[in-house]
């Protein structure tokens, strides 16, 4: 890989796919056309769900946040890869790899705590209707919404600087596309077991807990929906559930394989793969599934190419 003499010694240089030049191309205009949809997509819904009065719900608050955060997530990798993918240096300034470790890693941790606080909205429109107004009032949306980007950014901060200050012994060649925690302790030139274990730790409390927390609260949902005597509302019901269990899926399961494990027997191609999905493909598709499954953002996403619509707001 040729490197330009002027590039700083403090710079990383991202291999990526320098192992099949024939794939970048494809690949830059592969990832061009999924981060334009993920930008238009996500920025589309947190339009309509702040304008449109009939999206005015706790359910609607929490999917424009997780819009704002897969903004925000692809926004933090992409254009950095499109830039490696074209040019000839593949590299990233120090400080805009830390950065971009702390901020990914930030985003990620939030939408792991963010989709189990979903899961209990649904638990508490469907198991508890009389009351849901009361437990899923403004002020608690707020709050729980707050403490989930707070959590988030405070656990990435412990894993980030960890992850930094791990000696490399002048080594600044990572096998991935973007600046994250195993592809960067894979450099370490000391023994790594104490950020092992405390990623694996922190691994299972952001992942393994969460999606513990949202399976058990799928439990009683699914019963309480089985329950329910008409066909139509036991469809809607299922609808907007259906949506959230195929997110959750697409997230939890590709970063679990990564981040539960130790980094000692991470492969960089998997890692690759895996990071494609929970960094690429669910932030782009999350705001097509919750708009193509949903009959309200569809009918307020045709509202909003009224005229009349822009004229009341």
């Amino acid at each position: 890989l040729w490197i330009n003499n002027q590039s700083s010694l403090d710079d990383f240089i991202l291999l990526g796919f320098s192992d099949y030049p024939w794939l970048e191309t494809p690949l830059f205009v592969i990832f061009l056309v999924a981060y334009i949809f993920a930008l238009f997509g996500n920025i589309s819904i947190i339009l309509v769900s702040r304008m449109d009065p009939q999206l005015d719900s706790p359910m609607y608050f929490f999917v424009s946040n997780l819009s704002l955060l897969d903004f925000c997530y692809t926004t933090s990798t992409v254009p950095q890869m499109l830039v490696n993918l074209r040019g000839p240096e593949k590299t990233i300034s120090y400080g805009g790899c830390v950065t971009q470790l702390y901020i990914f890693l930030a985003l990620g941790s939030t939408e792991c705590i963010l989709l189990a606080i979903m899961a209990f909205d649904r638990y508490a429109a469907i198991c508890k209707p009389l009351h849901y107004p009361i437990i899923m009032n403004q002020r608690r949306c707020i709050h729980m919404a707050a403490g989930t980007w707070i959590s988030g950014f405070a656990n990435s901060l412990v894993q980030s600087t960890l992850t930094v200050v791990a000696p490399r012994c002048g080594q600044r060649v990572i096998d991935h596309f973007f600046c994250e925690v195993p592809a960067l302790l894979k450099l370490a030139c000391t023994d790594t077991s104490v950020n092992e274990a405390e990623l694996n730790v922190l691994g299972a409390l952001l992942l393994l807990v969460p999606l513990a927390l949202i399976l058990g609260t799928y439990v009683f949902i699914a019963r309480a929906v089985m329950r329910i005597r008409s066909a139509e509302s036991r469809w809607k019901a299922f609808n907007t559930c259906a949506s959230h269990l195929l997110v959750v899926s697409l997230f939890y399961f590709t970063a679990i394989s990564m981040y539960v494990q130790p980094p000692s027997s991470y492969s960089h191609e998997r890692g690759k793969i895996m990071a494609l999905f929970y960094g690429i493909v669910t932030p782009t598709l999350n705001p097509f599934i919750y708009t193509l499954r949903n009959k309200d953002v569809k009918a307020a996403l045709r509202r909003a190419l009224t005229k009349e619509f822009w004229i009341r707001t």
